[in-house]
């Protein structure tokens, strides 16, 4: 694929890869999200009216998700002031008043708003490549991660391919975060690492994770980082987002103005060639399954 010179996208990673063929991709061309692809939302069963919301614009071959200075806190009820700019690939929950849901680590989490079931993407091992640029600003996370469906309680185990704190990049260097979480899964065990890298994370970088029944690997430009000899064995969706944090103290030297951003050249999942063990599962509607 030839990719425009003045959308910042370089020389992206080759899109075939050995022993995988390409089942969903955003370039972000255009001017809209596509929502095909994407629930513009954050969690959105634990939140209330427009607080889970993201916050973004599409254009020039980049998706910038943002968090502007008039954003809600997503919950503040059990987040306070944290506030989130997210996509997701699919949504679960219970029934408003019950504390079934994705992803609701916290006591006092409720569900609020009724959700409809979407899985527009829900992959089961493959391969899963982003390439973006980071924010150094203190306050800043960002973050492309994979969370079980949790259609089952014990489906909840996280991959996340890469978190990057903004105190944590440098010209020279940045940390970034990459393991998995177990949760509710009782055959994951916590594996997580903070890994310093070579790279300046306000270019744009390619961040991957190859999801094996057997093993993942963490990959950065490439070049594997590490490898976690465990696996989550069930549909996983992706998430996609920017956190911003309160304020602690005074504003820290580094503290960029608003908007805070996290722009996004493409996003690319893979699923393992004919023959091999893993089908996703995609629709393009907002309930079901449907094997691509």
């Amino acid at each position: 694929m030839t990719r425009r010179a003045d959308g910042g996208h370089g020389t992206p990673d080759p899109v075939t890869k050995n022993g995988y063929e390409l089942e969903f991709e955003d370039v972000f061309d255009g001017d809209r999200l596509d929502e095909s692809r994407w629930v513009p939302r954050y969690l959105p069963q634990w939140a209330t009216g427009a607080a889970s919301l993201a916050r973004h614009r599409v254009g020039g071959g980049v998706l910038r998700l943002l968090i502007e200075e008039d954003q809600p806190p997503w919950c503040p009820e059990v987040e306070g002031e944290l506030r989130v700019s997210s996509l997701q690939t699919g949504v679960f929950s219970g029934p408003v008043g019950s504390g079934i849901g994705q992803h609701g680590r916290r006591p006092g989490m409720v569900v609020r708003e009724a959700q409809a079931d979407v899985r527009l993407y829900t992959p089961r091992y493959g391969l899963i490549e982003m390439r973006a640029k980071a924010t150094d600003d203190p306050r800043a996370m960002v973050a492309l991660w994979m969370i079980g469906y949790e259609d089952e309680p014990e489906r909840s185990a996280e991959i996340c391919v890469c978190e990057i704190f903004g105190r944590d990049v440098r010209p020279d260097g940045a940390r970034i975060g990459m393991g998995l979480h177990s949760f509710g899964d009782p055959d994951i065990t916590d594996e997580f690492t903070v890994e310093s890298v070579p790279i300046d994370a306000r270019d744009f970088h390619v961040y991957a994770a190859e999801w094996t029944p057997e093993r993942v690997t963490f990959l950065i430009d490439g070049e594997p980082v590490r490898t976690v000899h465990q696996s989550p064995r069930y549909p996983m969706q992706l998430m996609l987002g920017i956190y911003e944090f309160p304020r602690t103290g005074p504003g820290p030297a580094r503290e960029r103005p608003y908007p805070r951003e996290f722009t996004i050249d493409y996003v690319r999942g893979y699923r393992p060639a004919a023959g091999c063990d893993g089908p996703s599962e995609r629709t393009n509607g907002r309930a079901g399954t449907g094997l691509t």
